[in-house]
């Protein structure tokens, strides 16, 4: 069954714009509540959701608007304040909650926002209760009367909390004294958590991209504009630099020089370390972008490698179906599921400096098993992206960019499951010809999307 709503990460659009407007997210809210507030999810209890939200000026309209909602539905709602996606995964299962929303549109500009459900167990959402949410959503909606109303209760302590699990992912015996740290926190979710993460357990910390006015949220700043970063460790003589996004689930590294690692390569680096201890259960599930060479390290290390479709929930997916705990994007999604149930930047960058620090090396020596591939990813902006697929002048040309890569490389085109994008991704062992195919075929979609 087709989603008319959800994407592969929740709710996401402009702001004031169908559906991002405070009537659709009020019924939003009461629509999931209904869902969740059925005998088969609460035993009969009143129903619990906690919301939090990064530092979007417009979290504070639907924010007000999920909380009606949801109260009309007779759920009670716990309001967290600015809060990373992955804390409120965390504090959704701690709590015992039926369920936790998130509003973000994470790596999107301040103009765009969004809604993101998880589950009880600090999980996405399964898609038969996104099913339900939409099926409700068809439904007028009635509020409970005032007997059944829910409460609302605002926690205090979840920044506290949360920075207390996020340390427990680090080992008990160890500390970052002598590692100075630049924390690129994007302007968003993690400005007031990031930095003290990594204080507290013992670096010297430099925060950037931690001033929040509500219009800067990943504005030149975090996992998607890491220039500043780079400048930052280089004008600090850092010895690392981490940025996450505005939501706080994705992660990339600096190394003292200035070079980017993306989530592929801290992919390797954590998978190397829980191979050489020993700790390493199963195999590792990557993407449909995950680079080629990433494929082919898994296989020198004898580590199983299978390919999930992109989005971190479908890597979930593919994790618990094979009872593996590792994988990731390479846009810097990790999943540890050991440690959390969710995709976390900052509990990711904990397992990579972990990492590290039992092989007594540095970022770039830790990452030189991985020779990654060049590859050249073009998003072309158009509309009705997935119907473009079936082109015939762009599958003609994905056809001779394979032939010519003669099979040492790939040609992956996808539709963006968040804007209206089409991504044309080539890669290959040459770089010139990499270059070359992804240019052709992106102008091919930009000829077809306008005949």
């Amino acid at each position: 069954m087709s989603r008319k709503y959800f994407g592969t990460d929740g709710i996401r659009g402009k702001v004031g714009e169908y559906p991002i407007t405070p009537q659709f997210v009020m019924h939003l809210g009461y629509a999931a509540g209904k869902v969740l507030a059925s005998a088969e999810h609460t035993a009969g209890e009143r129903p619990g959701v906690i919301i939090g939200k990064d530092t979007r000026i417009s979290g504070y309209m639907l924010e007000s608007a999920l909380e009606a909602g949801l109260i009309a539905a007779g759920v009670d709602v716990y309001l967290a304040g600015p809060l990373p996606t992955p804390a409120v995964a965390y504090l959704t299962r701690a709590l015992r909650l039926q369920a936790g929303v998130v509003i973000s549109a994470s790596h999107n500009p301040f103009e765009d926002n969004g809604i993101k459900f998880f589950s009880g167990q600090g999980t996405k959402l399964a898609d038969e209760v996104e099913h339900a949410i939409e099926a409700e959503l068809d439904n007028p909606m009635h509020t409970n009367e005032s007997a059944s109303l829910g409460k609302a209760k605002r926690i205090d302590d979840a920044v506290g909390r949360y920075i207390e699990f996020c340390k427990s992912t680090f080992p008990a015996d160890l500390n970052l004294r002598g590692l100075k740290i630049v924390v690129d926190s994007a302007h968003g979710a993690t400005y007031h958590i990031a930095r003290n993460v990594f204080h507290e357990l013992g670096a010297d910390v430099i925060a950037i991209g931690a001033e929040t006015i509500g219009k800067n949220i990943n504005d030149g700043y975090g996992a998607t504009s890491p220039k500043n970063l780079q400048l930052a460790v280089k004008e600090h003589k850092a010895h690392i630099g981490l940025a996450l996004d505005g939501d706080g689930d994705r992660l990339i590294m600096v190394d003292e020089n200035g070079k980017l690692y993306d989530g592929d390569q801290l992919l390797y680096i954590i998978t190397r370390h829980r191979q050489a201890e020993g700790t390493m259960k199963g195999g590792v599930v990557g993407t449909l972008m995950t680079n080629l060479a990433f494929e082919h390290a898994m296989q020198k290390l004898g580590v199983p490698f299978s390919r999930a479709k992109v989005g971190d929930r479908y890597v979930m997916e593919v994790l618990q179906q094979k009872g593996w705990q590792v994988g990731g994007e390479n846009s810097g999604h990790i999943l540890c599921l050991d440690k959390h149930s969710t995709g976390d930047g900052i509990v990711s960058a904990l397992q990579v400096l972990h990492a590290l620090h039992a092989a007594k090396q540095t970022l770039a020596q830790a990452a030189q098993g991985l020779v990654m591939y060049p590859q050249v990813l073009i998003n072309v902006r158009v509309e009705k992206a997935a119907t473009l697929l079936e082109h015939g002048n762009i599958k003609a040309s994905v056809t001779m960019a394979e032939q010519a890569l003669n099979g040492k490389g790939r040609v992956l085109l996808r539709p963006s499951g968040t804007e209206p994008l089409l991504r044309v991704m080539v890669e290959g062992e040459d770089g010139v010809l990499v270059k070359q195919w992804a240019e052709n075929i992106a102008q091919v979609v930009r000829d077809a999307s306008t005949s």
